[in-house]
């Protein structure tokens, strides 16, 4: 159930941003009513512990089937989010332990920062998509800057130690999800106290994975901008647009 916290998580790192409105639904689809329903609303005076899993893994599915739909593109990272829920709701039905959910929560992140692992020496590296984009940066000025220097291979060095960085934080997120799951689901799969613990464990993704993550990313951009001003002499104020 940190899918719905990664999902978030993962698409604000690989460049997709929100509107206000779009992130109060996504709050709410993904994490408020979930996190509600399981606490809840998911014992036999209720819903039930598998009508009530079901109930509260069909807000995320449909909202994130939505969001892909009404953008009318297919993201990676989007598509993968909405896997992840699905196998949630797979793995709890068959009524597997806390470990295999440890598994897949680890899996998710995982599969992201080896995919932006193998990519950081092709045009598709994260930082060039990213940051070293035309929306974010000058790019003719830093390009002329870099060849007038001849700084092609530093540069291109500095461009992949980021890259590295940027995947140090899905490897962070994996193996947090993993410990926060096998800390948390000790109930039995398809009990209202194990629902119970799941959506616990969604509520606290938040402080304990998207914090350290986010930390390791704003790093990440202070070391590719002070790497810039350092290796060329020009602040990197210069070449960020306003």
């Amino acid at each position: 159930m940190c899918d719905f916290i990664l999902m978030e998580h993962n698409k604000n790192q690989l460049g997709e941003q929100d509107s206000p409105k779009s992130a109060l639904l996504n709050l709410l689809f993904n994490i408020v009513i979930p996190v509600l329903i399981l606490s809840k609303w998911t014992d036999e005076a209720h819903l039930g512990p598998v009508k009530g899993l079901i109930v509260a893994l069909a807000f995320p599915v449909i909202y994130g089937a939505w969001d892909l739909f009404s953008k009318k593109k297919w993201n990676f990272v989007s598509v993968l989010g909405v896997v992840s829920v699905l196998l949630t709701g797979g793995l709890a039905l068959f009524k597997l332990d806390g470990f295999w959910f440890a598994v897949k929560e680890a899996a998710i992140p995982g599969i992201i920062g080896i995919v932006v692992l193998f990519t950081a020496k092709s045009k598709y590296n994260l930082v060039r998509m990213l940051i070293l984009s035309p929306k974010l940066i000058k790019v003719e000025v830093l390009d002329a800057i870099i060849k007038e220097q001849k700084l092609e291979v530093p540069f291109e060095k500095l461009v992949i130690k980021t890259t590295y960085f940027f995947v140090l934080s899905f490897v962070a997120s994996a193996i947090l999800n993993f410990v926060l799951a096998i800390v948390i689901l000790k109930s039995p799969a398809g009990t209202p106290e194990f629902n119970a613990e799941l959506g616990k464990m969604t509520a606290l993704s938040f402080p304990v994975i998207m914090i350290p993550s986010m930390a390791i990313l704003i790093f990440s951009l202070w070391f590719l901008l002070r790497g810039i001003t350092k290796m060329t002499g020009v602040h990197y104020n210069e070449v960020i647009r306003s």
